[in-house]
């Protein structure tokens, strides 16, 4: 489903991930994890090419999607982007209603339909955990949620454009234990429709919620395997140093 050959990225004359090989199959969960600044969240956006929005950046090697390179020349970026998802860190909702926040990617993408729009932003809030928490009040403002229910109603705005892939960065480093909590919930759940990308600082959450995770250092994949070989048995010394607090 995801794979990267040979990747190399450069901010400037920094390189940031050096010859990152990986596959991700669908309907999994794959964390990233690694001490700040070691390039997961920068190879994370690579998947929706939101580093191209960044100046003075370079890229060699191939990122895959289904078998098809998607920095090739011919791939439209705004196609590939409802294609992939992205959840960031902090919960960013739009200055508008609940409601709205939901419809605004079909809105933007030319559909007008009605009942299209109603049935899917109901889709998503209640795939998103959050429609019997919102239902009775989808015209007020979403500023009016809770950070743990902000959170929610972004990935359910990612959701309504019918994406494949979900890209999450740190979705729950900024939520309380509870939020937490359903987020967590609400991705098991999600893996069974779409395949999804985290980065994480919390290792006991990498273990909890992922099938394969990514142990990355200083833009390196040290070592990529199924999640319970990497925390209970890696084959790297540097990783068996990170998951046992010795850096990091």
């Amino acid at each position: 489903m995801l794979e990267t050959k040979n990747i190399d990225f450069y901010y400037g004359e920094f390189h940031a991930l050096k010859n990152i090989n990986m596959r991700m199959e669908s309907n999994t969960v794959t964390a990233f994890i690694g001490p700040s600044g070691c390039g997961k969240s920068t190879f994370l956006r690579l998947f929706n090419r939101m580093n191209d929005l960044i100046d003075n950046t370079r890229l060699t090697g191939e990122c895959l999607i289904e078998g098809k390179n998607i920095y090739d020349k011919a791939v439209k970026v705004d196609q590939l982007r409802k294609q992939v998802g992205m959840v960031f860190q902090k919960p960013n909702p739009f200055p508008k209603s609940i409601f709205e926040n939901v419809a605004y990617g079909l809105r933007v993408n030319g559909i007008n339909n009605k009942q299209l729009i109603s049935n899917t932003v109901e889709k998503s809030l209640r795939q998103a955990a959050l429609w019997n928490e919102v239902k009775d009040k989808l015209k007020r403002s979403a500023f009016e949620l809770s950070g743990g229910q902000q959170q929610r109603l972004c990935i359910a705005r990612a959701l309504a454009i019918f994406p494949s892939i979900l890209l999450m960065d740190e979705p729950a480093s900024a939520l309380d234990p509870i939020s937490t909590a359903k987020i967590e919930e609400l991705i098991f759940e999600l893996k069974k429709n779409y395949t999804i990308v985290i980065v994480t600082h919390n290792m006991q959450q990498a273990g909890r919620i992922s099938d394969k995770t990514g142990f990355f250092m200083l833009g390196e994949l040290v070592e990529y395997n199924d999640t319970k070989k990497i925390f209970l048995n890696p084959d790297k010394k540097e990783t068996q140093n990170y998951i046992t607090g010795r850096f990091g």
